[in-house]
């Protein structure tokens, strides 16, 4: 009986999917506020001469599992992006603070495409900042975040149909604790 068990228990988890997760977000860098950004590196170890006010967008994420993650930004043709990885927070007044990996152009230079892999862990907060390589680069883009665990993208702060929620549980939560049962006695 005993082995029933365990094999039926071994067939949960090798059936268990997986629970990788794609992201795709679209953003625009017009009329986003500037910033001097850093050179392309692992980390980044110095700011740009050329991207000295880049406009910039940022998006804010975390992630389930840790692991290898892959970054890709596309802008579809219209100018040459630039995308940078922070970790914890992003402070676009020490722009080498945080950061984890830059890069200008990925797959022999197609200036279109910018992005890396970088190892995350779990329960982090990490920011994703996409740029122009120049000043006078700015524009839509397509960022797309894939790893093995689910990426959860935005803030910490829930949303107003989250805090309904939250307040309405606990006032359930409340008012049981708070009734009592009738006691009898007995004589």
């Amino acid at each position: 009986m005993n082995m029933k068990i365990a094999l039926a228990a071994l067939a949960l988890i090798i059936a268990t999917p997986s629970l990788a997760d794609t992201v795709v977000i679209n953003g625009d860098t017009t009329g986003g506020s500037t910033y001097n950004r850093p050179l392309a590196g692992t980390p980044p170890s110095s700011l740009s001469g050329v991207g000295t006010a880049v406009r910039y967008d940022t998006t804010a994420f975390s992630v389930s599992s840790a692991g290898s993650y892959t970054f890709t930004a596309v802008t579809p043709g219209s100018y040459d992006g630039f995308l940078t990885l922070y970790s914890g927070s992003f402070d676009p007044g020490n722009a080498l603070a945080n950061a984890i990996v830059a890069n200008d152009d990925i797959n022999g230079g197609n200036f279109n495409t910018s992005g890396f892999t970088a190892n995350l862990l779990a329960g982090t907060s990490y920011f994703a900042v996409q740029t122009g390589f120049d000043n006078l680069d700015f524009g839509s883009y397509v960022l797309t975040i894939a790893g093995p665990g689910t990426i959860s993208v935005g803030g910490a702060v829930p949303e107003p149909a989250a805090w309904a929620l939250m307040i309405g549980g606990f006032g359930l939560v409340g008012n049981a604790m708070r009734r009592r049962r009738p006691v009898t006695v007995t004589a």
